[in-house]
């Protein structure tokens, strides 16, 4: 079929307005946020309900049309923008984005997959519970892409991934069929636990349309500090203990490196540097609890790393006192990311690792980008309290500019990278997906046995490879 074949089929569905086609209104579909990744579609498609959904795949299915899920457009490895082929729509649901059931009673939300993550947790705020995913670019990612890329975030330590959270789903299947997945039960032991090939899948399988998802007591109370180290095994050592210290409490526990530190002040507005002399590693703990006053948990986190600081081991400790000064606190690990794009040229490695091997992995990467690319400078942020390091290799725009291969390049230092967290029993992949930029990596360090699995699956719901094909699984 040609472009405008499909245009006009896609707007018989959907009705002309739901449909772009002309290229200023296409082009920001077209592109990821950091601009790194683009791509050629017929026309943008925005569905108003699952029925729109259903009717547009089975179309799609039947005449060989690709359809390329997104939802926020906010991926880090290109998997929310489409081909560069052209023969193909991209489908965003952002229009998909009711709150369908709000229980306080079931601690349950359920949602279209167009919902905005921040609006979420503002509903689930307003009926004294916490939806707990929380991530840098809650204010624009749709729930329906945290879904499909299983994404992390802060809180994971003590909530788990978005799959932890999430009770049922709703999915339109790559033929068009509707699975009404939908359920807000703990418990059911009926067969296979059919939800979890759809989260972490990418749209690879199929859309997911709408979610049952957790919802938990609202804190009443918080302690964050920041807390400075001269020594990543420090650092991580005392991560460990405070783990062990404060199990039910402890919510957040980010590592920052020195470089990355200075970049975030640097670019961010409204940043400055709680610190006397900024410590080569930083760590960002927060505890959240149902009883007591943020006064009295605070004192119990300060009173715990009183014997730390007395021995030398944490150089300086800042603890906010004050809900504005803990904005500030955060505000530097979450402006990590937009001020890594203003700074330079950021390869990021979103590696994980056992948590206590998180030093040796920073030693061995430091030195092998020393030897094989001394332009680089190592930047560090990641979850410590997961395993889960965004190891950052920041060129210069200059330098990166400059070089005659990029890819090949990227490739060759990233598989020095990952070879070391592999060698660890890590991943080269912990919270943002595969995309398109990770299916090299499927096949060098997936088991095989499980790649096969991860491909039959595929065939059998999507035989015809019509669903964000090329990303996640190489292509056979």
């Amino acid at each position: 079929m040609n472009r405008q074949q499909i245009v006009d089929a896609m707007q018989s569905i959907v009705g002309v307005s739901a449909i772009a086609s002309v290229s200023e209104d296409m082009a920001p579909h077209l592109i990821d946020w950091r601009k790194r990744h683009t791509g050629i579609a017929a026309c943008i498609v925005f569905p108003r309900n699952t029925d729109h959904v259903a009717k547009v795949l089975a179309y799609c299915n039947d005449h060989a049309i690709k359809v390329f899920p997104q939802g926020g457009n906010t991926s880090t490895c290109g998997g929310s923008v489409p081909d560069e082929e052209g023969n193909s729509i991209v489908l965003n649901l952002a229009k998909m984005n009711r709150i369908i059931d709000l229980n306080a009673g079931d601690n349950s939300i359920t949602v279209e997959a167009g919902c905005i993550l921040a609006d979420i947790q503002a509903a689930a705020d307003q009926v004294d519970r916490l939806f707990p995913l929380s991530l840098g670019a809650e204010g624009s990612c749709q729930i329906g892409g945290n879904l499909s890329t299983n994404a992390g975030g802060s809180n994971v330590v003590r909530f788990g991934n978005t799959r932890d959270l999430v009770l049922g789903v709703e999915v339109v299947l790559p033929d068009g069929r509707i699975w009404n997945g939908i359920r807000t039960l703990r418990k059911n032991n009926s067969g296979y636990d059919l939800k979890n090939l759809f989260v972490g899948a990418e749209g690879t399988l199929g859309i997911v349309t709408a979610a049952s998802l957790k919802l938990f007591p609202r804190p009443r109370a918080r302690a964050t500090a920041m807390l400075g180290f001269a020594r990543i095994d420090a650092a991580v050592d005392e991560g460990l203990k405070l783990q062990a210290r404060f199990p039910g409490e402890l919510v957040a526990l980010e590592l920052i490196s020195k470089s990355e530190f200075d970049i975030s002040l640097r670019h961010a507005a409204q940043t400055r540097n709680p610190f006397q002399a900024t410590p080569n590693w930083i760590v960002l703990v927060e505890l959240a609890a149902t009883t007591d006053t943020s006064e009295v948990w605070t004192d119990r986190l300060t009173d715990y790393l009183r014997d730390a600081f007395e021995k030398g081991v944490v150089g300086e400790a800042i603890a906010a006192t004050t809900e504005q000064q803990r904005a500030d606190l955060w505000k530097i690990r979450h402006s990590v990311t937009e001020s890594n794009v203003r700074q330079g040229m950021g390869i990021t490695h979103d590696i994980a690792v056992p948590t206590y091997r998180i030093p040796d992995f920073i030693d061995q990467a430091g030195k092998t980008l020393a030897e094989h690319f001394p332009e680089a400078e190592p930047v560090v942020v990641g979850h410590m309290g997961d395993g889960n390091l965004h190891y950052i290799a920041m060129f210069s725009h200059a330098y990166w500019g400059s070089l005659a291969d990029k890819r090949k390049t990227q490739l060759a230092l990233s598989h020095l990278l990952y070879d070391i967290a592999a060698a660890m029993g890590g991943t080269f992949s912990a919270e943002h997906g595969i995309g398109s930029l990770h299916v090299p990596e499927m096949s060098i360090y997936k088991d095989p046995v499980e790649l096969d699995l991860m491909q039959s699956i595929k065939t059998l719901l999507d035989p015809r490879d019509t669903m964000n094909p090329g990303r996640v699984l190489p292509r056979s």
